[in-house]
């Protein structure tokens, strides 16, 4: 659990960084996200997604990184 609730912090804290950084840019960025097509987005998404769980399985299931 403990574990569970650093990376939800931690994914906060990398979510919020822009927005407190640079929120004008951000907002040009989600304007620009609006005109991006959705089966383009979902594809980027699921790309994104496999990935990250590629990177969970190394971490915890190969001593790759130990």
């Amino acid at each position: 659990m403990e574990l569970l609730l650093t990376l939800i912090g931690l994914i906060l804290i990398i979510e919020a960084l822009p927005y407190a950084a640079c929120p004008e840019a951000m907002q040009r960025w989600l304007r620009q996200i609006q005109e991006v097509e959705p089966a383009t987005m979902r594809r980027v998404g699921l790309i994104a997604l496999g990935f990250g769980f590629f990177l969970c399985y190394l971490a915890q299931r190969t001593e790759l990184f130990s």
